[in-house]
Formats: structure tokens, sequence, C-alpha cells
């Protein structure tokens, strides 16, 4: 399954879960009208039957089923009180994965950590992230947690957090780890983690009348609601208690069935995520091993905390006790996820030593060298450029390929500069290196402009960073790029916009921009700005036609750039537009000066609101155009690979084919 496909399913799931829990709202709704027919008849402060009817010859009382008023005073109280319980929740998720992780007791990662434990988990996700082509997570852990369990939790991939239980940490091996890892970042890029907060939020609206009952008669039995002489008041603490007791029936009745829904929706996605990870890694015995530990030692994956009891479904295994015989298990069994991976699995869990020494590690095991990959049999490709269609098909992927190829780039990157990318202080000046010229006296230009802008411990640190930097090939830029992402997210709000204007102007020092200096500005952005308001990611634009003057923009912007490599621009522009016979004689390849970087940037904020199809579509128009010659450039990968983030669609660094 592609990244578009996935994307769609999710969608279509995320629609298909609202219509049944609208069933289940109705469901409350008819409960409570027919609870407040029948209290409403037999209330003990109700009015005497001779106010009800006329004739004397009536003796008893009957109930009129069908009362327009109390069923529209029902449905609007239960529809106010589900809707704004929801919507309550989602603001809070809203906020991001961040605040998931730390509402549940999650204590971010020191980047600059020195507990093995802890860096051979950030090694294992950065190299996730840069094969998968997003930004590098922020990173938690659930100190108090000890046994083996892990989320990832967010709305966009520009916020997502991946998070580890203590027990993880110190049970797993490298191999393990990376098996869980590849796991959630199944989640991640399949769409489930949006899926997950919408499940939560719409079950928290529901358990609210439950809740709003239960309070209801805890007051009661604390005394809260006192009767006092007066008469009648006896009879109002008994309704109370009525309608207490009945919205506590009426709220876990339906939170029951809400239950039941997300339980079934989240134990299939595990099974697909299962099949990820196994792909992703070509290791299915570092996911069978995290799993058969979890089988084999006493906590296995139980939270002893209840603070996550309300995003249980969000975890790598079950977190807390299935209650009602397993129709509320969120995760298949341990032994089904195991034969599903190893059909010839023997039934035999992990044998855990009566001891268990977590303090020596190998250098491998520690995390401070790849283990979890076969190099023997995942190679870098040797010939020929990948084509359009496969470079798309990357899109939202983990290929075993380019999880190597992430392994080899942070090994070649300078240790400097990966320490660099964990401080926000001291990733904001790598990121001014990064766009220092190769000419010295424009480079001295741009020192001078970082100590007038961003000071003179800036400058110092500047030059403390360039012989590292001056190391570095073009193709290690990007990828530096996502793994300071998490701490540029720490900056200081007076401190982000000084920074991103020093960027500017170092950017425009020259009075040109290349591509490589947009890519980075677009993707820098594009992730500050979903990181900081994730929610802002919607999608308005399902027309084509609505959005063909921003096609013809981007396609032109791609078809000038590959023109560098030796077709001529109307050549590539062409091979692109063939891509998209739904705007047959609609695009056209636009001037240089309409095409430039301004006009891009706008066009590419637009298609940011386009529909899955519209950005698949344009993707693989876009991926034709700069391969219409064969080649690929290094500036055409990085503003293929810009627009493709701007769309909000992670794309993997695009290896270029080895020397023959």
């Amino acid at each position: 399954m592609d990244f578009f496909e996935a994307q769609a399913r999710a969608k279509q799931r995320t629609g298909r879960l609202v219509a049944l829990f609208v069933v289940a709202v109705i469901g409350t709704i008819l409960g409570g009208y027919f609870a407040t027919i029948f209290l409403l008849a037999y209330s003990p402060t109700r009015p005497s039957r001779h106010q009800y009817y006329q004739s004397d010859n009536i003796e008893t009382a009957s109930v009129q089923l069908w009362q327009p008023q109390v069923f529209l005073t029902v449905t609007v109280g239960t529809l106010l009180v589900v809707g704004i319980a929801s919507l309550v929740k989602w603001q809070e998720f809203s906020a991001g994965g961040s605040a998931v992780a730390e509402s549940v007791g999650g204590r971010p990662i020191n980047p600059h950590t020195t507990d093995l434990r802890e860096r051979k988990l950030l090694n294992v996700v950065e190299e996730m992230a840069i094969a998968s082509g997003i930004p590098m997570p922020a990173v938690y852990v659930l100190d108090q947690e000890p046994a083996i369990n892990a989320f990832a939790a967010g709305l966009t991939t520009s916020d997502a957090v991946v998070t580890v239980t203590r027990g993880a940490l110190d049970k797993l091996t490298r191999d393990e780890l990376q098996g869980v890892i590849g796991h959630e970042f199944s989640h991640i890029l399949n769409g489930d983690m949006r899926l997950n907060l919408q499940l939560s939020a719409l079950l928290f609206g529901i358990l609210v009348i439950g809740l709003a009952g239960r309070g209801i008669l805890w007051a009661l039995t604390r005394g809260r609601i006192r009767s006092s002489d007066s008469k009648g008041s006896g009879g109002v603490v008994l309704a109370a208690g009525a309608v207490g007791l009945a919205l506590l029936i009426l709220g876990y009745v339906g939170y029951f069935f809400g239950k039941l829904i997300q339980a079934a929706v989240s134990r299939q996605r595990e099974y697909l995520a299962d099949a990820s990870s196994v792909q992703f890694t070509r290791n299915p015995g570092g996911l069978t091993g995290a799993l058969k530990k979890i089988g084999g030692f006493a906590l296995g994956s139980s939270l002893e905390s209840n603070k996550s009891a309300t995003i249980g479904h969000f975890f790598f295994a079950q977190a807390f006790e299935s209650s009602f015989g397993g129709l509320w298990a969120t995760h298949p069994s341990l032994d089904s996820r195991l034969r599903a991976i190893d059909p010839q699995f023997d039934g035999q869990m992990f044998d855990p030593p009566e001891v268990v020494d977590v303090s020596h590690d190998t250098f491998a095991q520690a995390g401070f060298a790849p283990g979890a990959l076969d190099h023997s049999t995942v190679k870098r490709p040797a010939a020929p450029l990948p084509s359009p269609v496969a470079i798309i098909a990357t899109i939202g992927t983990l290929a075993p390929a380019n999880i190597a190829h992430a392994e080899t780039l942070l090994a070649s990157v300078p240790p400097r500069l990966r320490e660099a990318t964990r401080s926000p202080t001291e990733s904001s000046v790598l990121l001014y290196g990064l766009l220092l010229d190769g000419h010295e006296t424009m480079r001295e230009r741009q020192r001078s402009l970082v100590a007038s802008k961003a000071g003179a411990e800036a400058r110092r640190l500047l030059g403390e960073l360039e012989p590292a930097l001056g190391s570095l090939g073009p193709e290690h830029k990007l990828p530096l790029l996502q793994l300071a992402v998490p701490a540029l997210r720490n900056l200081p709000p007076a401190s982000l916009a000084p920074f991103l204007d020093t960027l500017d102007e170092l950017v425009h020092a020259d009075g040109k921009v290349s591509t490589f200096e947009f890519a980075l500005q677009k993707l820098l952005t594009r992730s500050l700005a979903l990181g900081e308001k994730p929610g802002a990611a919607v999608v308005q634009v399902y027309s084509f036609n609505a959005v063909a003057h921003e096609i013809s923009v981007v396609l032109s912007a791609l078809a000038y750039t590959a023109s560098n490599g030796g077709l001529d621009a109307a050549g590539a522009f062409a091979a692109g537009t063939d891509q998209l016979k739904l705007l047959e004689g609609q695009l056209a390849l636009l001037p240089p000066a309409a095409s430039d970087f301004v006009a891009l940037d706008a066009a590419l904020d637009k298609l940011a609101t386009a529909s899955g199809p519209i950005k698949q579509r344009l993707l693989f128009a876009s991926a034709h155009v700069v391969g219409a010659d064969g080649t690929i450039l290094i500036a055409e990968a990085e503003l293929l690979r810009a627009i493709a983030a701007a769309l909000d669609c992670p794309m993997p660094p695009i290896q270029q084919p080895a020397a023959a």
C-alpha cells in the first residue's frame, strides 16, 4: 500500500467510524429519551393524577410515549454534552504529539544524553526519520513504566512523537528496538495517529455522560446534596439519584459500544503495522524478539499508571487488561501476532534470566553502530536511476535500502555536526553554516551578517563548526535539517523570528536563491508551522481545475531547474503535463519570472490544502519533469523533496546511482 492509498483509507475509516459513533450517540439519545419519559411519569414530585386527567372515571395513569418537546430537549442536551466534550478533548490533542506524550507522564529525552540506552533509541529514530523523509520526531520515555511498550502520537508527520517505556529501553536489544520503532513509524506514515486521536475524542464525548451521572451519585453519597425538613425535598434527592443513575447507565452503555468499535479497528491496524515493520527492516527476528520478551517477562506490556488508559489503543502492545472477555482488547494476542510474522512459531516465549543486567551492552548494542539490517542482502543500488514511478512510490514508506542509505549518511556525518542538531542554539548556527557560500569573499560577508544579527557567540560557534561543515557532501545537508527540526522547535518565541530573518538574509546575501536555499527554507518553515499548529493541515481543494495555475507554476519551476541537465525546459515541462490528462490544454509553461521561487512558494501554500489525489498526480508529474533527461541532479532532487514536504508528503532522499 503506498502513502496516498494509506491516507485515503485512513480517511475512509474515519468516515465509517464517525458514522458508527453517530449510531452510538443516536442510541444514547433514544435511551435518554425513554429514561426521561419514565422519570417524568414516575417521579415522586410529579403532579397527582387528577392534574393529568379531567375525568374522574379514570383511576390509573398511562404513559404517553411520544413527547416531541422532551425528545427535542434530550437530543439537544445530549448533542451539546457529547459535542462540547469531544471538541474540548480534540482541542487538547490538537496541540500535537508532544502534548499527548506529556499528558501521560512522558519525559523528553535530552538530545545530549549520555545514557547508552537513550542514545541507542535516538540513533534508531534518527535512521528511521532520514530513511522515511520526515522531520525527526521528538522522543519521549515513560520513566515509571517497567513494562515493554511504546506509542507514536501526533496529527501530522511534522508534530509526531515516539514514546517508549523504561522497560523497552532496558530490556530490548537494538534489533528488537528497531522492530518496535519500525512498527510505530508505520502508524506515523499510514495516517493512524490522527485516526487514534479522533477515536479518543469521540469516545470521551460519550463517556462524559456516564461521568456526569457518576458525579451526581458521588455527590449524593458524600452528602453534597442534602435534604431539609421542607416538604418534597426528599423527593428531589430521590429524583436526582434517579437522574444520576440513568446518566451513568446510558453513558457507560454508549461507552461500551464505542470501545468495541475502537478495539476492532485498532486490532486490524496492529497487524498491518507489524507487517510494515518487518518489510521496513527485513529483520523479522527484531520484532518477534520484542513480542516474545513481552510474553516472557512477568510485567509484559502492562502499564501501571492509569494516565495512559484513554490512549491504550495507541500502544505497541496491550497496555491494560482487556475487559469483557477480550472484546475491548486493542491489540491481537501475542500468539496471533507472532504466527502472522512467523507461521512456524512454536509458542515458546522469551525465558528471562533471574537477574537482568542492562549495564553491559556491547558497543553495537548500545546504538553507536547499526546492527539491525543484513547488509549482505540490502545494498545500495549500483545501476540505473529510479524511475519517476519508483520515486513517488517511496513517499511515506520505509524501504530497507533507504534505511541502509540513512545509516550510511549518518555514519559519514561528522559527530560534531550531529551533536549540533540536538541543541536549539547550535542547530540554528548549524543552519547558518549550511548556507555559507563557496566563495571566500561572500562567505566572509555572511559571517559578518551572522555576527551582526545573531551576536558574537553565534559567530564564534559558526567558526567552530566550519571545519566539519567543509567535509559535508550536498547529500548530507537536508538530512541534517531533518535532525535539527526538534531542537529548532524549542527555540524561544522571541528568538524564532530573528533566527528566520537571519536565515533569509543569508539566503539573499548574494542576490540570488539556489534550489537548496529554497528547499531548506521551505522544509524548515513548513515543519515549524505544522509542529506549532498541527491542526492547520486541512483539505480545502478537491478540484484539479481550481489549482491548474499553481500546478503550472510548480512544473515550470521544475522544468527550468531540469533544463540544466541537458533537456530544454519545454521538453521537461511536456514530460510532466503528459501525466495530467485531466488538465490537458489548461497547463502552460510560464516564463521564468512567473515561476520563480516567490511564485513557487505561494503556489505550494495553496496546493498544501489540496486533496490526496491532486498531490499524488502533481508529484508524479513533477518526478517525470526532473527525470525527463534520464538524470536527476542534486539540485533537482532537493527541489522535488522540498515540494513533496510542502505538500505534507514525506519523500526519502533520492539515491544517486553508485559509480560503475
